[in-house]
């Protein structure tokens, strides 16, 4: 079985985001999406993060596709870092074929992230771009420092069987919403 697994604050889950996850889908051939909902991202402010319940309902709401299951297990197991869900995936799932999904907005700041370069090492990874991210497949640390690993997007449904490190950046159709902008125009 092939799983993408996309985590995010999804404060709040919108069309864009499921965008990325059909395009990941489709794309990367996958049986199912486990669309992980965090309890928060360590890099940004938690002071206008609504709670985990009404965004786990709320990205519910948004995903009609059977094959993408919503879930909170980061939550449960008090996991606050990418590496180590990841690693918990890896050791509860060992027969199954991952790819870590994330949007070129991520990418440009992946090398802030907890543990970078052992995510890169765990699962290949997919990078679905976004409006004014395009470029982070060129300029981003962690583009420049795995750019042997890059896998031509065209070969991207073989992505989630190959060993990490293996990425590629997938062009698409791209969506201008971003959770900020409906937060901001939420309260504004």
């Amino acid at each position: 079985m092939q799983v993408g697994l996309f985590g995010g604050s999804f404060n709040p889950p919108h069309a864009g985001h499921v965008l990325v996850a059909e395009i990941a889908l489709r794309r990367l051939q996958l049986d199912q999406l486990w669309w992980m909902v965090t309890p928060g991202n360590p890099l940004k402010s938690r002071s206008e993060l609504a709670p985990l319940s009404e965004r786990i309902r709320l990205s519910e709401e948004i995903t009609s596709n059977p094959r993408i299951k919503v879930t909170a297990f980061e939550a449960a197991y008090r996991i606050r870092y990418t590496a180590d869900t990841l690693a918990l995936v890896r050791a509860r799932k060992p027969g199954v074929d991952f790819v870590w999904i994330m949007g070129a907005d991520s990418l440009r700041d992946f090398h802030r992230w907890q543990n970078w370069r052992e995510i890169m090492l765990t699962f290949p990874l997919a990078v679905i771009d976004r409006p004014g991210s395009t470029l982070s497949l060129l300029s981003s640390v962690a583009a420049k420092t795995f750019d042997y690993a890059r896998v031509d997007e065209r070969d991207a449904a073989l992505l989630a069987r190959m060993k990490a490190p293996a990425w590629t950046f997938i062009h698409g159709p791209r969506s201008t919403l971003s959770s900020t902008a409906l937060r901001q125009a939420a309260t504004g």
